[in-house]
């Protein structure tokens, strides 16, 4: 039986009430794939959300570390290269005097 014949009594229009029009349940199958996969993702978060904030935070403390260091090597180099150019310097004004 088709479903316009189904619509002409009452029954048939009570069914067709109670299981809802065809229509919109493609638009319903995207809403409720939309809603699972933002629960799944809260989920995940509330799983995984401490273990990957730890793990950034360690990445930017080892980071801060090597980057500490290699300041404290950089500022040697110019200390080193600076003592040099005055050294130069003076060895340049006591030749031409």
């Amino acid at each position: 039986m088709k479903i316009r014949n189904l619509k002409k009594t009452r029954f048939g229009r009570f069914v067709c009430q109670v299981l809802g029009n065809e229509k919109g349940a493609v638009a319903m199958e995207y809403v409720v794939l939309a809603v699972l996969i933002a629960a799944a993702i809260v989920v995940a978060v509330a799983v995984f959300g401490k273990t990957i904030v730890g793990m950034f935070d360690v990445a930017g403390k080892g980071a801060s570390a090597q980057h500490t260091e290699a300041k404290s090597t950089l500022d040697k180099v110019q200390e080193e290269q600076k003592s040099g150019a005055e050294q130069a310097s003076q060895y340049h004004d006591s030749m031409h005097k």
